[in-house]
């Protein structure tokens, strides 16, 4: 997320950052709600990569912020009727679930809980 935020905030059209299956999973949401415009595999000399286009609205940014919920050193978990709306409805919670990683209106919607990840604005 660090990565991403960086990026908008120096206006770039397009970066490149490691792959991971997770990364890809958690990017795909992100431009499903259109926080990224687009995120595609790509290899180059053997070795994996993401390249991710974050999406402008009149030459701003669309993600304002984000906050880490869950950290390596303290991991977070919540139940479907934990789950809470994020920002009043204008932003969006990331969860990991056992049915894969998904938003929180997604995870409220199937009665899913898991590791809530990140809020992002």
């Amino acid at each position: 997320m660090a990565k991403i935020k960086n990026a908008v905030l120096v206006k770039k059209e397009s970066f490149l950052t490691s792959f991971s299956n997770f990364d890809f999973e958690v990017a795909k949401i992100l431009v499903e709600r259109k926080y990224l415009k687009d995120v595609q595999k790509k290899t180059i000399s053997n070795k994996k990569f993401l390249e991710i286009t974050p999406n402008y609205k009149n030459k701003m940014p669309v993600i304002t912020d984000f906050k880490i919920i869950s950290k390596p050193s303290r991991h977070i978990y919540a139940n479907c009727r934990d789950i809470r709306r994020v920002r009043q409805g204008y932003g969006t919670g990331v969860f990991s679930t056992s049915k894969g990683v998904m938003t929180d209106r997604d995870a409220r919607r199937k009665k899913v809980g898991g590791e809530y990840l990140f809020e992002i604005w």
